[in-house]
């Protein structure tokens, strides 16, 4: 007679074989789905080549931002709603915004994110228009929010979709000036008259740089007076090489300056 206890065992073993098996798979199943991800389905309208996402403007800046991405990849899909299919603000207006305020740029955050390339550089808009009386005062000053306004006020209302424009505006609108963070300082024992300067044909850029090259002004440590200074080091030694270069016509003469 066979033997029915060996063989109930045998086919224990197989049925816990087969069991263990099973569990395994189900493990490593597991596993594979937690490290790989659970797979989404799509319909496929929101995919682009590549299976990523299309991506949807929501302002004129970034529909601007978005075309220029796809120029450099043409697989990228991307959405731009009507509203926000337009011109102005133009391309340059909106990177220059973000370059004034980028916080990695040499140079202090303004309250405004304005930028000297985009209007001295871009629009070439001499800088007697903005700093008005250059020629005809001892300090260069600041243009005020109404000078400002002149401009902007013309402008489509989607320029507001900027932050430094709706910062101007709201300026206006409350009266008051923009407190700009001061970046040209020098020592009070000295006496810097613009106007001379500029009566005498000095470029503006001798002493600040090239100031419609940069969108955020940079600053340069000064290690004798201690202020912080653009571009050229501003000390006395430098201000009398200019003035020997001007074939004797520029005074050195201490009182000129130290008075």
């Amino acid at each position: 007679m066979p033997d029915t206890n060996s063989s109930n065992e045998q086919t224990g073993r197989a049925r816990r074989r087969s069991l263990l098996i099973g569990a395994l798979s189900a493990l490593i199943t597991a596993v594979f789905v937690f490290w790989s991800g659970w797979p989404t389905p799509t319909d496929g309208s929101a995919t682009a080549a590549g299976g990523g996402d299309v991506l949807v403007a929501t302002s004129v800046c970034e529909a601007h931002e978005l075309r220029a991405k796809q120029e450099d990849d043409p697989s990228l899909e991307i959405e731009i709603p009507a509203e926000f299919d337009k011109q102005w603000p133009s391309a340059s207006a909106c990177q220059s915004a973000v370059d004034a305020w980028d916080p990695k740029a040499e140079g202090p955050l303004q309250p405004i994110p304005f930028s000297h390339k985009h209007h001295a550089g871009e629009f070439q808009i001499e800088c007697l228009y903005c700093h008005a009386g250059t020629d005809k005062s001892q300090a260069a000053g600041v243009p005020s929010v109404e000078l400002c306004m002149g401009c902007h006020s013309q402008f489509p209302a989607e320029y507001d979709q900027i932050e430094g424009i709706r910062i101007l505006k709201e300026h206006w609108e409350q009266k008051k000036p923009v407190e700009w963070v001061q970046i040209h300082r020098l020592p009070e024992h000295v006496q810097f008259r613009h106007n001379r300067h500029i009566q005498a044909g000095v470029d503006c850029q001798n002493c600040h740089g090239d100031v419609a090259s940069y969108d955020k002004l940079p600053l340069v440590e000064d290690s004798h007076i201690g202020y912080l200074v653009p571009v050229a080091k501003l000390e006395m030694g430098w201000c009398i090489n200019c003035h020997r270069q001007n074939n004797q016509q520029a005074s050195q003469d201490c009182l000129k300056c130290h008075y």
